[in-house]
């Protein structure tokens, strides 16, 4: 259990612009980790192992990519009681993001809007982060707590036509370093990716996916999962094909879903008319309804990951209910604290 209330730490943190605090939070977690320190947020991580993708993940409850785009706080995050954690979008080049202010709290609806744009320091900086972590010496050891997931995806500058070149040299670059690889195809922060979903470009890119994923694992004596992150905001046909593509070309699983761009259940709120993916308590709704669709397509045994609008334990168990394997948070953390992880899992494990 954390030695300090979240309840002070969020106080601090919600007087502050909200990418302020956010890079406050992980200056702290890199300082931290791996110290007598992290007690201040430590959770025990509850033990309910499901095997899935070839994979065996401690616990059914996981942070969602977008919160450590550089790996920098894999042990930090770890020690908070994850199953597993995703980390990044990474693109194969630095690159900024889109211009500030590009993230913004509505607290009524516990929700954040935002517009990040894949801001990361690149792929260069991203493996040599994960390559000091505690969790990378672990991992060699065969005694890592929790699997890692890593989350790639395209340059802004990076031309459509040739958005399948970047996630190769993303995909060439991380695998040797996760345990699963997930491909961002629906932020709605990097101008026309969604247009990834569409069914013949998304055959063009799995395809070439699965062909290089071959190749490496040839390479590097071991397969490493892939699973594709979808958005909510799909028309029931185009959820159907997806599932289509996936089974087509040997996807490993599917993470759905990403930030939404409808504004229906926070209009009238302050910024809820921002740009950009709302995500939080509006969002868990919509993502259960994709993650419905999605098991009545893919019918049972293919791994999902469900994502979106977690704020609760409850919650987290209606993602599993609605037909996800694991579930991930985000949005949740930064209103409810560390205690939300342990909590869904214990509430997970519980009712299943």
């Amino acid at each position: 259990m954390s030695l300090v209330p979240y309840t002070l730490t969020r106080r601090f943190l919600f007087g502050l612009d909200p990418e302020t605090a956010h890079e406050m939070t992980l200056l702290a977690l890199a300082g931290t980790q791996s110290t007598p320190l992290q007690l201040a947020y430590r959770e025990i991580r509850v033990s309910d192992p499901i095997r899935l993708a070839g994979l065996t993940f401690a616990n059914r409850v996981g942070l969602a990519a977008g919160l450590d785009k550089n790996a920098r706080c894999i042990d930090g995050l770890g020690a908070m009681g994850f199953g597993f954690v995703e980390v990044g979008t990474v693109t194969p080049l630095p690159q900024d993001g889109n211009p500030k202010p590009r993230l913004f709290r509505l607290p009524k609806a516990h929700a954040l809007i935002n517009r990040m744009g894949f801001n990361n320091e690149g792929l260069e900086v991203f493996v040599a982060n994960i390559k000091r972590s505690n969790f990378y010496r672990q991992r060699r050891n065969s005694s890592a707590p929790m699997l890692l997931g890593l989350n790639i995806g395209k340059n802004a500058s990076t031309p459509m036509a040739r958005a399948t070149d970047d996630y190769l040299a993303a995909l060439d670059g991380v695998y040797p370093y996760a345990d699963y690889v997930a491909v961002n195809i629906s932020s709605p922060n990097t101008k026309n990716l969604r247009s990834l979903q569409d069914d013949q470009a998304l055959d063009l890119l799995l395809q070439a996916l699965q062909k290089r994923r071959a190749l490496l694992a040839r390479q590097h004596g071991r397969q490493v999962p892939l699973f594709v992150k979808i958005a909510p905001d799909l028309e029931p046909a185009q959820i159907d094909l997806i599932a289509a593509a996936l089974k087509r070309h040997g996807m490993d699983g599917v993470i759905a879903t990403n930030t939404t761009l409808a504004r229906d259940a926070v209009q009238g709120l302050a910024h809820s008319d921002e740009v950009g993916g709302l995500s939080g308590a509006p969002l868990l709704l919509p993502s259960n309804r994709v993650i419905t669709q999605l098991r009545a397509a893919l019918g049972a045994g293919f791994p999902i990951i469900g994502v979106g609008g977690i704020m609760s334990a409850a919650d987290a168990v209606s993602k599993i209910r609605a037909g996800a394997d694991l579930v991930q948070i985000y949005t949740g953390l930064i209103y409810q604290g560390p205690a939300l992880v342990r909590a869904s899992a214990a509430l997970i494990k519980e009712v299943f």
